[in-house]
């Protein structure tokens, strides 16, 4: 099954806007701002796939839309959750790993 490679694409492109790659210093106030804004846009998305996914099932049970239209938005709703439960694995290894370190 393929993956949308044009989201995971976009994710990095903005995670390396977001992170002054290349750019001059700028000032930020809070660092955190940033990594909450890209976790709620990730969150977001999330979502919204899976309402896609849904929509479109919903659209073919009343005979609206072409099957290959509902696996498409079932599939890519899939993929989403997949990364969405990746991430969160990675964050509770990582704080389960600092939480061990001696202090």
């Amino acid at each position: 099954m393929p993956a949308p490679i044009g989201s995971a694409i976009s994710a990095y492109a903005k995670t390396a806007a977001n992170s002054g790659a290349g750019m001059e210093p700028r000032d930020v106030k809070d660092p955190g701002s940033d990594f909450l804004a890209l976790v709620k846009d990730a969150a977001g998305s999330a979502i919204e796939a899976g309402k896609q996914g849904e929509a479109a099932t919903m659209q073919a049970i009343a005979g609206n839309a072409d099957v290959s239209q509902v696996v498409t938005a079932v599939a890519n709703a899939e993929v989403t959750l997949q990364t969405a439960i990746a991430i969160r694995d990675k964050v509770i290894a990582a704080y389960q790993d600092i939480s061990r370190m001696p202090l």
